[in-house]
């Protein structure tokens, strides 16, 4: 974790990890997953990454992460929202859900493993705050599918980059490591865009 200068009341920043860093089944299947993608458009295959952000405000820091659920303890991780995990039917079960978290002093487990990370998106304060503010109403649609029509599939990165462009920072600037690929990033943009699109005003 990044250590804030006294003189800074306010920081946003973005981890990039690996996909499954510390979990071996998670990278595993990533790294199949991103194979057949690869074989199937014609492209060489890259290295996997889920995104983070850890948020600090005056009031303390928090970490903003998708995860799976990991006990019923979920207040204690400071969680604001659950979803489904590749199908709606099994959603009553734990293990196919997953949870959106709003940690005040919380953990990134992987943090050790983030690549060019962190990477400060902003020093202001308000923008800082929005994103913490907006946590809750993060979409939650199905995990790994394209449920509301962006063009992507839904997961973590989808979290981070709609946080990222509804509290009005630069989502364009933002590129995973070299070599790396973030699926679901476009996901977030797109529908984060969408949303911020039905509700400008119109002009009468």
């Amino acid at each position: 974790m990044t250590e804030m200068n006294r003189s800074e009341a306010a920081a946003v920043d973005l981890y990039w990890l690996p996909l499954g860093a510390g979990g071996h089944s998670v990278r595993l299947n990533g790294l199949v997953f991103e194979a057949v993608a690869a074989r199937l458009k014609h492209r060489t295959a890259a290295d996997l990454y889920h995104s983070a952000l850890e948020v600090h405000v005056p009031q303390g820091r928090f970490v903003i992460e998708m995860t799976p659920i990991a006990d019923g303890n979920g207040a204690q991780r400071g969680v604001v929202a659950e979803g489904p995990v590749g199908s709606r039917w099994p959603s009553r079960f734990r293990i196919f859900r997953y949870e959106l978290r709003r940690w005040k002093d919380g953990l990134i487990p992987d943090v050790n493993e983030a690549v060019e990370s962190p990477r400060r998106l902003t020093t202001d304060s308000r923008s800082a705050q929005l994103v913490l503010d907006l946590a809750p109403s993060i979409p939650t649609p199905v995990w790994g599918r394209d449920e509301l029509g962006a063009g992507d599939m839904w997961n973590s990165n989808s979290v981070v980059s709609w946080l990222i462009v509804r509290s009005g920072l630069d989502a364009e600037s933002i590129r995973p490591p070299e070599g790396g690929r973030a699926p679901g990033w476009k996901s977030g943009v797109v529908v984060a865009r969408r949303q911020q699109e039905q509700k400008a005003p119109t002009r009468s």
